[in-house]
C-alpha cells in the first residue's frame, strides 16, 4: 500500500536530504490564543516531482490512468532562468511547512521522502492522501508558464461523476481558503496569465482527479518570470509561503 510505504514520512523524513529547518515565525494564532487547533487533523503534502525524474525518463514517462485519460507517471518540474529547479523548491516550501502544521497539532503526511528520488506517480500520490483519510491534501508547485506572466494561482478538481462527487465541494471551499490566506500572507497577486481570480478548475490533473479527499494544488508563482523566481529563490519568502499555506489550512480545517 502506497501509505504503508511511507508512513515514517509522518513522523518525518529519513535518507537523502533532509527536510528544511524552518525559521521562527510566527504562528497563525488559535481563536483561543492557545493550544493545538488542529489536534486530530491529518493533512497529506505533496511536493510536485522529484530530484531523480530527470535521470530516469522510462520510470516517469510510464502512463497511468487518470480516469480523464492516460498521462506519464510524472515529469521533471520546470526550473528559474537561473537554474533553480522546482522540484527543490516544493520540497523546501514542504519542508518548512510540516513543522508549523505540527506545532498547530496536525499529523503531516509527505508523498516522498527526500528531494533525491523518483516519482512516486500521480496516481500514487493520490493514494498516499486517500490511504491516510487526509482531512486535506495540499500540492505544491511552481509554475513554467510564459515568461512575461506572473502571480500564483490554486487549482481545484473539476466534477467527475462516480468518482469525486463528495469531494469537489469542499476542495473548492479548500481552495478559496488557500487562494485568501497566500494572497494576505505573501503579498503575491493572482495569475496574469491564467485562472481567474486566482483559481482554476481543471480534470486533467490526476492528483486531483483520483483523490476521495478534499485536495487542491497551488502553483506559488511562475518560475519562468524574472520576479515571481526572485521571490521563489529566497529562503525567507520561502518562509512567507509556508506560513501563509499553514495559514490557510487551518481557515480550512479550523
Amino acid at each position: 500500500m502506497a501509505l504503508a510505504m511511507l508512513a515514517a514520512l509522518s513522523a518525518g523524513c529519513g535518507g537523502g536530504a533532509a527536510v528544511p529547518a524552518a525559521q521562527k515565525v510566527a504562528l497563525p494564532a488559535s481563536p483561543s490564543g492557545g493550544g493545538k487547533p488542529l489536534a486530530g487533523k491529518t493533512v497529506v503534502l505533496d511536493p510536485g516531482h522529484n530530484g531523480g525524474n530527470a535521470s530516469h525518463p522510462k520510470e516517469i514517462n510510464r502512463q497511468v490512468d487518470i480516469i480523464t485519460g492516460r498521462k506519464a507517471c510524472n515529469t521533471t518540474g520546470t526550473e528559474t532562468g537561473d537554474g533553480y529547479p522546482e522540484h527543490a523548491f516544493t520540497w523546501d516550501v514542504a519542508g518548512r511547512l510540516k513543522p508549523i502544521l505540527e506545532s498547530l497539532g496536525a499529523k503531516v503526511v509527505l508523498t516522498r521522502p527526500d528531494d533525491k528520488g523518483v516519482g512516486p506517480c500521480v496516481t500514487e500520490r493520490a493514494a498516499i492522501g486517500n490511504e491516510a483519510r487526509a482531512d486535506a491534501v495540499l500540492s505544491i508547485h511552481g509554475d513554467g508558464a510564459t515568461p512575461g506572466g506572473h502571480g500564483f494561482h490554486v487549482i481545484m478538481p473539476g466534477l467527475l461523476r462516480g468518482h469525486n462527487d463528495d469531494v469537489v465541494k469542499p476542495s473548492a471551499r479548500l481552495g478559496r481558503d488557500i487562494r485568501d490566506a497566500y494572497r494576505d500572507g505573501t503579498g503575491m497577486p493572482y495569475a496574469t496569465y491564467t485562472a481567474k481570480n486566482g483559481l482554476d478548475t481543471r480534470t486533467d490533473l490526476g492528483g486531483l482527479n483520483l483523490s476521495k479527499r478534499p485536495a487542491v494544488f497551488i502553483e506559488c508563482g511562475n518560475m519562468r518570470n524574472k520576479g515571481d523566481a526572485a521571490k521563489m529563490s529566497d529562503p525567507a519568502f520561502r518562509e512567507r509561503m509556508a506560513t501563509a499555506l499553514a495559514d490557510g489550512l487551518k481557515r480550512f480545517l479550523g
